[in-house]
């Protein structure tokens, strides 16, 4: 899911001049709803972002409880397709817990409204993860989990079991994410540096070689 981080308003289209008008209401409402939160979003906001009708909106969506659920749902079957083609990867476990976390942080950095939606703000009452989202984001760790499972199989953790080594891995690696997209001004380190540092310590402190 492409993920604009500028807000832009549109002019007002014609009837029936876009195909991509959905895309275009998804795509604007992730801004809204991370500017101004879930209750300040508005229909009329998201319908002026786009620049329709509130009516036209309402063709797409029935509510913006359904257009935040399509957020979320698209974005965890991204990182579902993404974890399936990593785990299936015919490399050692270590290597692939690696790649699955590293692939994990970049694609938060990279898309951080989506993901912010998703992993760091709870969904509000008047629009709860559907269960098909809800499975989603079960599948996303199960199949990580599944990798971390075949190092412990192998006698190759140094402490913990498969879920608590699985979880601090998972909570370490969201840590990176949601601290440099909440504090975008502060002075970090780069980029690349970070996570291969945060890669490094945390599997040289689970893993044996």
């Amino acid at each position: 899911m492409s993920v604009v981080t500028t807000s832009r308003r549109s002019a007002r289209k014609a009837k029936g001049d876009g195909h991509l008008r959905r895309a275009e209401i998804l795509e604007a409402a992730e801004r809204i709803f991370i500017a101004e939160g879930y209750e300040g979003a508005t229909i009329r906001k998201i319908a002026d972002e786009v620049g329709v009708s509130s009516t036209a909106l309402y063709m797409h969506f029935q509510d913006k409880g359904a257009i935040l659920l399509e957020i979320c749902e698209a974005t965890l079957k991204v990182l579902l397709d993404r974890n399936r083609e990593l785990a299936a990867r015919p490399l050692d476990p270590v290597v692939r817990v690696r790649m699955m976390l590293e692939a994990y942080m970049r694609w938060g950095l990279q898309h951080a409204n989506a993901y912010s939606l998703v992993f760091s703000e709870p969904p509000p009452a008047a629009a709860p993860l559907s269960e098909g989202a809800a499975d989603l984001g079960a599948q996303c760790y199960d199949t990580f989990e599944g990798v971390v499972r075949e190092v412990a199989a192998a006698g190759r953790l140094r402490t913990g079991t498969v879920d608590s080594a699985a979880q601090a891995l998972w909570m370490a690696s969201h840590g990176v994410v949601a601290m440099m997209s909440a504090r975008p001004d502060f002075d970090w380190a780069p980029k690349d540096e970070l996570i291969a540092v945060t890669l490094d310590g945390l599997l040289n402190g689970l893993v044996v070689d």
